[in-house]
């Protein structure tokens, strides 16, 4: 069995741009598979960036052709990889706030934001979450920023047995402290390795923190980036013991 690898993508996007953000996802995804990364876990909506008033125009449905070759580098890298998407639903009035996972095997599943933030009501539907993955014998939970804001969520993954919960965000400077500190507390309580998946540049009309981090089970830091930009954070556990590394992405237009 070889020692699990996962990493954060920490990436810029272009507003509302499908096309051009898969480009960018594509460059993370080769890089990751150079480093033998097993699961790569983008941002909260990174397909389209955080553009709430452009959901509704933006939403693709399960079976959207624009996730192919995200899906063909998934399968020839044996990569599961989790995008972010906002999902067109047929029982929802409005679309919902998804991750969209591409498994390695090529098949396609999804994990939908629970709790939305205030305001985010007007444009999407709060969805029902996801099951556990299972990626190199290691059992995670995915959470959709506003998710991990309830310490429930965070404990029912824990019961449900996962050893990793991972995040996908956009945090600016001003709730990073918080956030970061309510992520590594969950990591200490529950005894679970925490990552965070951060945007790495503006998006929406705010201004991503970056510094996408993970703690392992004991709440202590492992890695983070260093603030924002576009980054790679690998992180691997041998022999019990988890190390990482933060790579820069250079990312052309």
């Amino acid at each position: 069995m070889t020692a699990p690898v996962f990493a954060a993508a920490q990436c810029s996007v272009r507003a509302g741009d499908i096309t051009e953000n898969v480009r960018r996802h594509l460059l993370y995804m080769r890089l990751a598979h150079k480093h033998g990364v097993q699961l790569l876990v983008f941002p909260e909506l990174s397909l389209t960036g955080y553009e709430p008033t452009l959901a509704s125009v933006l939403a693709q449905g399960l079976d959207t052709s624009l996730m192919t070759p995200l899906r063909k580098y998934a399968r020839e890298a044996k990569m599961t990889t989790v995008v972010g998407l906002p999902l067109r639903s047929k029982i929802h009035e409005k679309p919902l706030i998804a991750a969209f996972i591409l498994h390695a095997d090529g098949t396609l599943t999804v994990h939908t934001k629970q709790h939305l933030h205030t305001g985010e009501e007007l444009y999407f539907s709060p969805g029902d979450g996801g099951n556990l993955l299972q990626i190199n014998d290691v059992p995670l939970a995915l959470s959709i920023y506003a998710d991990f804001s309830q310490p429930a969520h965070a404990a029912a993954a824990a019961q449900a047995g996962a050893r990793l919960y991972v995040a996908s965000v956009l945090i600016g400077d001003g709730g990073y402290p918080a956030d970061s500190a309510m992520l590594k507390g969950y990591a200490e309580t529950h005894r679970m390795a925490v990552m965070m998946a951060n945007h790495g540049g503006p998006t929406g009309g705010w201004s991503a923190a970056g510094r996408s981090a993970f703690w392992d089970e004991d709440g202590r830091v492992v890695m983070t980036t260093p603030g924002p930009g576009d980054h790679l954070l690998v992180v691997s556990n041998k022999c019990g013991k988890w190390q990482g590394a933060a790579l820069s992405v250079a990312i052309t237009d």
